[in-house]
């Protein structure tokens, strides 16, 4: 067997050993359920809602990845103004609730951070949870990441590899000066931009605009258009026949995103990485991100100009270029010896065996209301306990399930009716109907295929993107 066989079989034996299981999902919902049920006791939160975002929102979370969760005040009613002080008074209700209600520990109440937070860990599997107060902007970053993720289904596979490989490497942990796991999918989408061929167009083929920008007026209508505007434009780029196709192996592209980053301390002094144009910038011809206060920059597409990587120390971003170059040398070398050692943690090779794939769970609840109560069926000695299957009630669709009849949409005004366009002239109302499905637990709505939109090729429909009203022709 070749050496690049070698390590493509072995990327995905650990893929199965990281893939949440089914009792992952199902236990992550039982925890939201038990989070609910303390919010609903306490009277200064009644009428709020929680949701979950972050990894497990889009279906990039691991086996044992934690749980982000924000109690939202603006359910179906204006983007909440609540401020740091009234964010930090709810939390400490909260926990109160929380403590009251049992089944919990460890809490952590962090006020002073730029988002205040409550870290705390459920009994159930151990598994640690960040809660905050109308967190919307997280929510709708982690919704963007999952449509994204439809339009290969390679792009999760990478991400949940390079986070393995990264905790292998203790590069992985913010506080300590290194990648938070955002700026590491970041890192992924932006290789996704840069291999040759291309698998992912720039950010801004898909919402052309500052997403945070965006989000003020009814949240129900915010939603919704930034739901439209990804749709559109996710098809649009799928339906240009004439993309040349990438056809590199997961192995192929985990060794060139090695070596793309094997230098990026020396990059880093001079440029930026900047997903929504999909390409290095110069730091010093981009005013929004100067001053240069940061060791590295990859900037948050959905939140320009900030920088997802500015825990980065600049101590420990040599480090961290130093095990790129390291971790890519051994990947190219014939002699594959400490192969699951360059890639894993030590605990990892315990559970390189392996695990039923009737215990896997096919389907990615994309909202979550959970009916009841969700918990396993409990487990004996004589075997794996069985399985059972969350039960969602509703989901908020994925782009793929929302048909435009146009080519390109931009994200209208909350005092917008119809959609704004380009070249193609409007002929009525937006013919765009929102279908709140109920989810076929025999389908997996996160790798759905686009229908392709008539006429024109893609590089002629990227000259329709939205634009700000001020820069539209009269």
């Amino acid at each position: 067997m070749s050496a690049q066989s070698t390590l493509e079989n072995t990327l995905k034996e650990i893929l199965r050993v990281v893939k949440p299981l089914r009792e992952d999902w199902t236990t992550r919902l039982q925890i939201i359920d038990e989070l609910r049920g303390a919010v609903e006791s306490v009277e200064s939160l009644r009428g709020a809602t929680v949701e979950p975002f972050g990894s497990f929102v889009s279906d990039l979370f691991t086996r044992w990845g934690d749980l982000d969760v924000s109690i939202e005040f603006s359910n179906g009613s204006f983007v909440s103004p609540y401020g740091k002080k009234q964010k930090q008074r709810l939390l400490g209700d909260v926990m109160r609730a929380m403590r009251q209600k049992g089944g919990w520990r460890r809490y952590q109440l962090i006020p002073n951070a730029r988002v205040p937070i409550l870290k705390v860990e459920s009994n159930l599997q151990n598994v640690s949870c960040d809660i905050s107060i109308d967190n919307l902007k997280c929510q709708m970053k982690s919704r963007l990441l999952f449509w994204i993720s439809e339009i290969d289904t390679r792009f999760r596979d990478m991400v949940l590899l390079i986070k393995e490989w990264a905790k292998a490497h203790n590069i992985n942990n913010p506080k300590f000066g290194t990648f938070n796991s955002y700026s590491l999918t970041l890192l992924v989408v932006f290789h996704f931009q840069t291999c040759a061929p291309a698998i992912f167009p720039p950010l801004k083929d898909i919402y052309p605009g500052n997403l945070i920008d965006d989000l003020k007026g009814l949240r129900a209508d915010t939603e919704r258009r930034i739901e439209e505007t990804c749709a559109a434009n996710i098809r649009r780029f799928q339906s240009y026949n004439l993309r040349a196709e990438n056809r590199s192996s997961l192995s192929e592209l985990f060794i060139s995103f090695l070596g793309k980053f094997s230098d990026i301390s020396l990059k880093a002094s001079e440029l930026g990485i900047c997903t929504y144009t999909g390409q290095w910038q110069a730091i010093k011809s981009n005013m929004r991100w100067l001053p240069q206060t940061y060791a590295l920059f990859i900037e948050d597409p959905f939140e320009q100009p900030e920088n997802s990587a500015r825990a980065v120390s600049k101590r420990e971003l040599t480090r961290i270029s130093e095990t790129f170059e390291m971790s890519h040398h051994m990947l190219i070398s014939p002699n594959h010896s400490s192969l699951l050692a360059t890639l894993v943690r030590p605990q990892m090779l315990s559970l390189m065996v392996r695990t039923p794939d009737w215990r896997r769970q096919p389907t990615h609840p994309q909202r979550f209301r959970a009916e009841g109560s969700h918990s396993p069926t409990p487990s004996n000695n004589n075997g794996p306990r069985q399985p059972t299957r969350p039960q969602v009630h509703r989901v908020v669709r994925s782009p793929s399930q929302v048909q435009p009849q146009y080519q390109t949409v931009k994200p209208k005004g909350p005092s917008e009716v119809q959609p704004q366009y380009q070249t193609v002239k409007p002929k009525g109302p937006s013919q765009v109907q929102p279908q709140f499905q109920t989810m076929n637990p025999k389908s997996h709505p996160n790798r759905a295929t686009f229908k392709k939109p008539p006429l024109q090729t893609y590089e002629d429909q990227r000259q329709q993107i939205w634009r700000p009203r001020s820069d539209r022709p009269v």
